[in-house]
């Protein structure tokens, strides 16, 4: 700690503080409403005051309810599934009539919408969570609306826009994705009925039948609908969740970025979208296969708030926040409006996909858009600016002619004393969350709210920052500030150098710096403390932008930690995102606690210390999960029709504990008895696990015995076979052909696994080049239920075995009848299978009051020779 300088007197730390209370306090406020605000929902079509049409949130929930829980789960291969298929054919018709009536009633108004159902089979390959996977589907569909002029050249570069229809295996999708269909609904009723629009350029809207079984839907319009040769990007709606403003998170050229500063609320950062292409999100969205197979540039943008319900049953409307549909389709009318435009850039757009360039984010309600280029030079004259101004405002310590200490010495010590500070918080976050998880067995104590979380690890985090300061060389509180303003400009520079747009972080909070130690310098004289205007200036910027961030980050990876599996060291992630937000946010704790003598710095370690203890405490005593943020558990029914054995597989993916607990309670109510539920190893080999496959390596799994009861209904009779026809050896090349006959009435999602050296196929031109495990997973539209792949395989060295050296395919499907509670009105159809589920389901919400969300499938499976 540095002795006072200044014979003016000093105000205590409390005083001070309490002086910048109200800067500490507003500026999260202001953050919290920045990020959080939504329009007002508006009900009526027409507006009352223009007579024009306008974007009406109670017309877009209507269509998401009449998805999500008049025809229900929506998942691909379901008669639900055909009937959402149907429903929104109807719904396209019934837009292109009401273009057909505006045009004869307006004869010299450009507007012509078409519409097509395609329907098509195809084959990708879809690697993901670091897994090798390949997708083939049979006769799916997508809904398409090309709105245009009626001429070739309004046609020739058209925009997407896209949602998709379906909804996954345990959810009605009502956020998730009906509301971006009710969105891309509404706005084309209203460009069509507005009387002063006409479109420069086309818009095509692709609602896409097949998101959820791995972006089949996407990828069939993008490889075969005859207009996908003409867009020239595309707008991707999606979510995640079902609260806040819908989040601009993946933007990949200027062009359509500066689109998009158009919208009337702009909500989107670069560091979310380079977060997102990390690939650390355990996500993706159809905009992937636009970019590879239309190679467009684009934008991408889903509701992300409350992801606690991502895939899950309570994704209703009604748990929909007023405002959010609203906020989403303004945005995106306002997109489609001006890249239909003769202002568009759509024309220019024929370059393809190319990796991003652009920094863009919001910040004080301001939407700001410039190039990795621009933002160099920008950086690099902050760079120069901040090592002019330390330099020039620089005056040597009292004792620097005994010590030598001059402006490098001096800096450095300050960069010594903040870099101890970041470590500290890490390191201090690090042990509280080795506690919570290895000590006291209380992982996820603070799951049931996204900002939980900073009040277990806040005060650690601060004592760990200020505990580093006790071996920190003697050190001036201003100098700490202009060491803070010489490395944050420097990495501004060098991490957009290296390509990097986040580097923005850097420059907002060295920017403050910068003017806030240049006005420090104009009202104080050499010696006395920083004033308080000055740390107001400085503090602003980062506690905005980092309560921001610490919302932003906070709010997706909180609800994520419920689905990463077991072994992720969820309490380690958290804690360090608390600790590296928290100290972006409060850049200025460390230079306040050095403007103070050493007792200050000693009590205030005692004060935040006690504070950890309490919050240890108070956080050990809480349950993770609630009626609103639940637990997901896995099930699956297994009716091996090979063995004509049935079990019980259970599956958690988070690392809260209780599960060990459950799953002994399912097995003592459910189980055999006396045989205790076993913990089976998860990996690429297990195969009753493959119709979530690669999602299932997060999964913590138990294999239970199941009695035969006689309440229970009879197995079905399944009639899925695996066969190999055409099948020829060539003993000379050393290979077999075969085609690969997969027959599964009534069985949907199906998935085969086998081992083999494949040398050639139908599914790409580039298998693995090696004896290896191949996946392969099955989507088809209701009522198809054959496929088939051809290989070429190479024969294996030893066919002497009791199989002739045939290759062994484990297969394995969802029963279409027997998925609770998607199929709950049809329960008596789906065998003993759905029996099971409705007493295991109430038997959860009466034993965990209604804590846990099951997703409940009966599966058929077994292993076949061919």
């Amino acid at each position: 700690m540095s002795p006072p300088t200044s014979t003016l007197p000093r105000w205590g730390p409390i005083r001070t503080l309490l002086r910048l209370s109200p800067l500490l306090i507003l500026a999260p406020q202001y953050a919290y409403r920045q990020y959080y605000a939504l329009p007002e929902p508006l009900v009526d079509l027409v507006n009352p005051a223009t007579l024009l049409p306008q974007i009406s949130e109670a017309q877009i929930l209507s269509y998401a309810k009449t998805l999500s829980e008049d025809i229900g789960y929506r998942t691909v291969g379901t008669r639900e599934h055909a009937l959402g298929d149907a429903w929104m054919l109807n719904q396209a018709q019934d837009l292109q009539r009401q273009c057909q009536e505006v045009v004869k009633a307006h004869l010299t108004r450009r507007l012509e919408c078409e519409v097509w159902r395609q329907e098509g089979s195809g084959s990708h390959r879809f690697d993901m969570m670091g897994k090798r996977l390949y997708k083939t589907y049979v006769n799916l569909s997508n809904i398409i609306v090309r709105v245009s002029d009626g001429t070739d050249e309004g046609k020739e570069h058209a925009l997407l826009v896209n949602s998709h229809l379906d909804s996954t295996l345990p959810s009605p999708g009502a956020a998730d994705d009906a509301l971006s269909v009710g969105v891309m609904i509404d706005c084309i009723r209203v460009l069509v009925n507005t009387p002063s629009w006409e479109p420069r350029h086309a818009i095509v809207f692709l609602f896409n039948n097949a998101e959820e079984s791995l972006q089949d839907g996407s990828h069939l319009f993008s490889t075969q609908h005859p207009v996908a040769k003409t867009i020239r990007a595309a707008i991707n709606l999606e979510a995640a969740g079902s609260t806040g403003p819908e989040l601009l998170f993946q933007a990949t050229s200027e062009e359509m970025i500066q689109a998009y500063a158009h919208v009337p609320r702009p909500f989107g950062t670069v560091i979310a979208s380079e977060i997102f292409g990390s690939g650390i999100m355990l996500s993706d969205t159809d905009f992937r296969q636009f970019e590879l197979y239309l190679n467009v540039t684009g934008l991408d943008m889903a509701v992300t708030g409350n992801s606690y319900l991502y895939h899950m049953r309570k994704d209703l409307v009604e748990n929909i926040q007023p405002g959010v549909a609203q906020h989403m389709a303004e945005n995106t009318l306002a997109l489609l409006q001006f890249l239909s435009s003769s202002e568009s850039p759509l024309p220019s757009l024929t370059a393809g996909y190319s990796k991003p360039s652009t920094v863009y984010y919001q910040s004080f309600s301001h939407f700001f858009v410039y190039s990795f280029s621009t933002a160099k030079k920008i950086y690099a004259a902050l760079v120069v600016l901040s090592f002019t101004l330390v330099r020039l405002t620089f005056v040597p310590p009292a004792p620097a002619l005994k010590q030598g200490r001059g402006i490098v010495s001096d800096n450095l010590r300050g960069i010594v004393a903040v870099s101890s500070a970041v470590v500290g918080s890490i390191v201090g976050v690090n042990v509280v969350a080795f506690v919570m998880r290895s000590v006291l067995n209380k992982s996820l104590s603070w799951f049931s709210k996204e900002m939980a979380c900073v009040a277990l690890y806040g005060p650690a985090a601060l004592a760990g920052a200020l505990i580093s300061q006790l071996v920190v060389p003697e050190v001036r509180e201003v100098t700490i500030m202009t060491s803070m303003l010489l490395v944050q400009a420097s990495l501004a520079l060098l991490v957009q150098w290296l390509g990097v747009g986040s580097a923005a972080l850097f420059f907002l909070s060295s920017l403050a710096l910068f003017v806030g130690l240049a006005v420090n310098s104009l009202i104080t004289k050499p010696g006395q403390d920083v004033s308080l205007l000055a740390y107001t200036i400085v503090q602003s910027i980062p506690l905005t932008t980092g309560a921001q961030m610490m919302f932003n980050v906070l709010e997706v990876f909180v609800p994520l930690t419920g689905r990463m599996g077991e072994e992720a060291p969820a309490e380690h992630i958290i804690a360090t995102i608390v600790a590296v937000c928290g100290a972006y946010a409060l850049p200025l704790a460390i230079p306040f606690i050095h403007r103070y003598p050493r007792a200050v710095l000693m009590r205030s370690i005692l004060i935040f210390s006690t504070l950890t203890m309490i919050s240890i405490a108070v956080f050990a005593m809480r349950e993770p999960f609630d009626a609103m943020h639940q637990k997901r558990l896995f099930v699956v029914h297994m009716e091996n029709i090979t063995s004509g054995e049935q079990h019980l597989h259970i599956g958690s993916a988070d690392g809260a504990p209780g599960f060990d607990l459950l799953t002994l309670g399912i097995a003592e109510r459910f189980g055999a008895p006396d045989v205790a539920p076993k913990h089976v190893v998860m990996n690429d080999w297990n195969a009753e696990w493959d119709t979530v496959y690669p999602f299932s390596a997060f999964i913590t799994p138990y294999k239970l015995d199941l009695p035969l009861r006689p309440d229970h209904v009879d197995a079905l009779d399944h009639a899925f076979t695996i066969v190999a026809v055409n099948d020829t050896i060539d003993k000379v090349a050393g290979t077999r052909s075969l085609t690969l006959q997969v027959n599964h009435p009534e069985i949907i999602w199906t998935t085969v696994a086998f081992d083999a050296h494949v040398l050639q196929w139908t599914l790409d031109d580039n298998p693995p080049d090696e004896f290896a495990r191949h996946h392969i997973k099955e989507g088809s539209f209701y009522g198809h239920d054959v496929w088939t792949v051809d290989f070429v395989v190479k024969l294996p060295v030893d066919d002497t075995d009791e199989h002739g050296g045939k290759i062994r395919v484990d297969f394995v499907g969802i029963h279409e009848k027997a998925m609770w509670p998607g199929k709950k009105a049809e329960k008596e159809k789906g065998g003993r299978a759905m029996q099971l589920f409705e007493e295991l389901d109430n038997w959860l919400d009466d034993t965990k009051g209604g804590t846990v969300d099951a997703t409940l499938l009966g599966c058929v499976g077994g292993v076949a020779w061919v």
